[in-house]
């Protein structure tokens, strides 16, 4: 599994996982689509939002993870 970190660009983390992407959205995140996401860390977009970025990857380690475990 690829850890999810605070340091990844918001397009990469999408990539790991396309169900991230509602959980992005319930964040606030609702640019996640434009082009400023595929350069964009979660750190910076979580800064640009008030959100805190490592309770944010946590939440979607935590979605990643039992994803897999279901598809195990």
């Amino acid at each position: 599994m690829a850890k999810i970190t605070k340091d990844m660009i918001i397009g990469d983390i999408i990539k790991i996982n396309m169900g991230c992407v509602p959980i992005l959205l319930n964040e606030g995140m609702h640019c996640i689509g434009c082009p400023a996401s595929q350069g964009e860390s979660l750190e910076e977009a979580c800064m640009v939002h008030g959100i805190d970025a490592d309770a944010l990857a946590k939440k979607l380690n935590d979605f990643v993870e039992s994803v897999e475990a279901k598809e195990a």
